[in-house]
């Protein structure tokens, strides 16, 4: 009996590409991802035929929708530039004017949220990130997720990260989305909230060997492909560094602001300082630092110890002009609860480490109420 794989490029193989060659024998499809039946695999093409092959894209999903055994289908269109295909564009010319602070924008940088389609039912979006891994910018996304849950907000999560999905770990989730009319995906729900992860779609074992573009365009399909709802607020766990999860945020989507996660240490703080700037450079507003793992206090004798230094976040904050959140402190009980997928917020509502996380919700919120805010008219009068 042919497997499920099998069958899918069966199906594939019946698709013609725009010089009527089978899809499987074009050289642009990509190994086929079934986990599950749920089906994932990419189309590379020259970015100048793009819209010649977006028919065969959809070609494709319709074909392998079809497939006994398949509850889902993603097929990405990625684009590249042949090699020689155009000269580089020019290098805009350097400007003396510094970078702009919290909330302003830079001349030259990419178009403000206003000129990118949002998120329908969605009202503002914000990314949580981090210039590197390892300083436990997940565990903050969830629990500010939560907290802004708790102060009346509607608020949905979105996993960002690709290569390291944290969400089904974080959240406990091990089940896998529902598609809604065969061609939208259904978050998972978890505390009352939307939540949607590659990792809900594959294997926790299984390795994402996937290209930029593919990257991107599996992004793009999970913010306007599932069925979110109605949210006040979408909280977006970026993955770390400057690239192309961030890039295609940016440039997708309105981001209404970005907070920051860093550690006090010097190593971490240099990475945030990137991740500011290119929020800024990209014009999005930065609505402030959270400094994690901030302290830890013994939990048998009560004594503090600075393990990764204190306060680094919050002077690098005054240095850059932007808020600072808060501290959260480097605690056993935040660590267990995360590796236990029973966030804090959520379970001890009541304790002092929830507290910390609304705080810091109740200063996010401010920030977007101020960048929602309508710039005052100026009025002249003769």
């Amino acid at each position: 009996m042919a497997s499920l794989k099998d069958e899918v490029l069966a199906k594939l193989a019946a698709v013609p590409t725009p010089d009527g060659a089978p899809l499987t024998q074009s050289g642009k499809l990509s190994d086929i991802l079934v986990t599950d039946g749920k089906v994932f695999c990419s189309i590379t093409v020259d970015a100048a035929k793009v819209k010649a092959w977006e028919s065969v894209r959809a070609n494709a999903e319709s074909a392998v929708r079809g497939v006994p055994g398949v509850r889902s289908v993603m097929v990405a269109l990625t684009a590249e530039r042949a090699p020689g295909s155009g000269a580089a564009a020019p290098r805009p010319p350097q400007s003396s004017t510094p970078p702009p602070r919290h909330g302003a924008g830079a001349a030259g940088a990419a178009p403000g949220p206003a000129a990118r389609a949002g998120i329908p039912g969605v009202a503002a979006i914000i990314a949580v990130a981090s210039g590197k891994g390892g300083v436990g910018k997940s565990t903050i996304a969830v629990n500010l997720a939560l907290a802004l849950r708790d102060l009346g907000l509607k608020v949905g999560i979105l996993d960002a990260d690709i290569y390291g999905p944290s969400l089904p770990k974080l959240l406990a989730i091990r089940e896998r989305p529902e598609t809604a009319g065969g061609t939208r995906l259904k978050p998972i729900v978890r505390h009352g909230m939307p939540v949607m992860s590659i990792g809900f779609l594959v294997e926790e074992e299984t390795p994402m060997i996937w290209r930029g573009p593919m990257v991107m365009s599996a992004l793009t399909q999970m913010l306007r492909e599932v069925d979110w709802g109605t949210l006040d607020v979408m909280v977006v766990d970026m993955p770390p560094g400057t690239g192309d999860a961030q890039l295609t945020m940016a440039q997708q989507v309105p981001l209404k602001g970005a907070v920051i996660v860093s550690t006090p240490q010097d190593l971490a703080l240099a990475d945030a300082r990137r991740g500011i700037a290119m929020f800024r450079r990209v014009n999005v507003p930065v609505l402030g630092i959270v400094e994690n793992m901030s302290t830890f206090i013994c939990p048998h004798c009560g004594t503090q110890s600075d393990i990764f230094g204190h306060g680094g976040a919050r002077r690098e904050a005054e240095r850059l002009e932007v808020p600072f959140l808060g501290e959260v402190p480097l605690a056993l009980d935040i660590r267990e609860k995360s590796d236990a997928g029973t966030p804090v917020v959520a379970t001890d509502p009541e304790g002092a480490h929830a507290k910390i996380f609304r705080d810091i919700a109740t200063r996010v919120r401010a920030g977007l109420e101020v960048e929602s805010r309508p710039a005052p008219q100026i009025v002249i009068e003769a």
